[in-house]
C-alpha cells in the first residue's frame, strides 16, 4: 500500500508525525554487516528538527532503538526493526484545522482517499516520516562503504540563488561545516541570510539539492522499466515537497547538439571511462562506472505563518491561520534524506546484480 520501497533490500516504514513514534523494518540486509549505532544516530542528528535558527524549532532527539535483526553489533540476516519515539508533539497546535483544508497540503487528498485523516501535523503525510528512511539509509550507507561506494548530497540552490560551481570543484566532505549544508562557504553564508530573512517575513522558500554517488561499478540497473535513473527519480519524488528530478545534463542537455553531448569512451588497461559525463553515470538505465549526479527540486514549505483563504470539509469559506513549528526552507534538513534514498536504491541494485551471477563452483 505504498509504504514499502526496494526489492532485495526492502524497507517498510510506519508511524505518524504526532503518534507514539515512527519506525522502519529492513528486509534483505545481508548477514554479517557491522551495524554502527553511532553512525545511524549521526545521520538522524543531521535530519532532526531544532538544529539551527533556519529549521523548525520542534525539539526531537530522534534517538533510534534497534528492536531486531542485530546481534553483537552485526546484522543476522533477519528483518532489522528500528523505532524512533516522538517526544515533542504539540497536537493542540493543529486543532484549529481539524476540519479545514490547508493550501497545498495533503488534507483534502487524504480525506478523499480514506474518508478520514489525521490532522495532527499531517499524520502520515508529514515529512517526519522521513526519519525512518534516514535510519534505514544509514544501514545502506554502511553496506555501500564496504563496496567502496560513497553517497553525497548538498544544497546547491535556495530560491533563485544558485551555486554556479560544479560538484567536481567542491570538497563534498565539508557539506556539514555550516547549517545550510553547502560545501561552498561563500554561497552558504548568503543562503543562510536569505532563509533567515524569509523566516522573519513569516514565509517559506524552496531550493535544490545536488546528489553525487561515487564508486558505483558499471552494470547496476535494469534495461527497461526498472532503469537506475528511473528508480532514483522515484526515490527522490517520494520525498515530501519534491517537485522535480533531473540527472546528468538534465534539462540543460536539450540546448546541446549530439556532437557535444555524447560521452566519448576511453580505456586504460581494464578501466573503461568517458571523457565527459553528460550521461550522469547512467546509460541505457545501467550504471557505466562514472559518477552519478542529479538535482532534486523542493517546493517552498506549504505551512506559512500567515492567514490564507481556503474551505472546510463542508465547502464553506474559511481562513487558515498558520501555527506550529515549521521549516522556512526544507533543503538543509533534506540533505540526509536525499543521501538515504540514494543509498537504498544503489544497495538494492547492487544486491540484485549479485543475484544474477552464477555462483562459483
Amino acid at each position: 500500500m505504498g509504504n514499502s520501497f526496494g526489492n532485495l533490500f526492502k524497507i517498510t516504514t510506519f508511524g505518524e508525525s504526532h503518534g507514539v513514534g515512527l519506525g522502519v523494518t529492513i528486509d534483505g540486509c545481508p548477514a554479517g554487516l557491522e551495524i554502527d549505532e553511532g553512525l545511524i544516530q549521526h545521520e538522524m542528528d543531521r535530519r532532526k528538527p531544532g538544529q539551527s535558527k533556519i529549521t523548525t524549532q520542534r525539539r526531537e532527539g530522534d534517538e533510534v532503538k534497534i528492536l531486531s535483526g542485530v546481534f553483537e553489533g552485526k546484522s543476522t540476516g533477519t528483518p532489522i526493526g528500528m523505532v524512533i519515539y516522538n517526544a515533542d508533539q504539540r497536537s493542540k497546535d493543529y486543532s484549529h484545522i481539524a476540519d479545514k483544508y490547508r493550501p497545498s497540503h495533503a488534507d483534502y487528498t487524504y480525506q478523499a482517499k480514506y474518508g478520514l485523516r489525521d490532522y495532527r501535523g499531517g499524520g502520515r503525510s508529514s515529512a517526519r516520516e522521513t526519519a525512518a528512511r534516514v535510519a534505514a539509509g544509514a544501514v545502506a550507507k554502511s553496506f555501500l562503504k564496504r563496496m567502496g561506494i560513497e553517497v553525497y548530497a548538498y544544497v546547491s540552490q535556495v530560491g533563485a540563488m544558485q551555486l554556479e560551481k560544479p560538484y567536481t570543484d567542491l570538497d563534498l566532505t565539508k557539506t556539514d561545516d555550516n547549517i545550510v549544508r553547502c560545501p561552498d562557504p561563500t554561497f552558504a553564508e548568503k543562503a543562510i541570510e536569505l532563509i533567515d530573512g524569509v523566516r522573519k517575513d513569516r514565509d517559506t522558500i524552496g531550493g535544490v539539492i545536488t546528489g553525487v554517488i561515487k564508486g558505483v561499478p558499471a552494470g547496476l540497473g535494469e534495461p527497461v522499466f526498472d532503469k537506475l535513473h528511473a528508480e532514483l527519480g522515484k526515490a527522490m519524488l517520494s520525498i515530501n515537497a519534491v517537485k522535480g528530478f533531473e540527472y546528468g545534463s538534465g534539462f540543460d542537455g536539450v540546448e546541446m547538439r549530439g556532437s557535444a553531448h555524447n560521452d566519448v569512451f576511453d580505456q586504460e588497461g581494464e578501466q573503461v571511462s568517458t571523457r565527459s559525463n553528460f550521461s550522469g553515470g547512467i546509460q541505457g538505465g545501467i550504471s557505466n562506472g562514472e559518477d552519478i549526479y542529479f538535482r532534486v527540486a523542493f517546493k517552498p514549505v506549504a505551512t506559512i505563518m500567515q492567514d490564507q483563504e481556503s474551505i472546510n470539509e463542508k465547502g464553506e469559506a474559511v481562513t487558515v491561520t498558520g501555527k506550529g513549528r515549521h521549516d522556512p526552507c526544507v533543503v538543509p534538513r533534506a540533505v540526509p534524506i536525499v543521501e538515504a534514498m540514494s543509498a537504498l536504491v544503489i544497495t538494492d541494485f547492487y544486491l540484485i546484480n549479485q543475484s544474477r551471477k552464477l555462483p562459483s563452483l
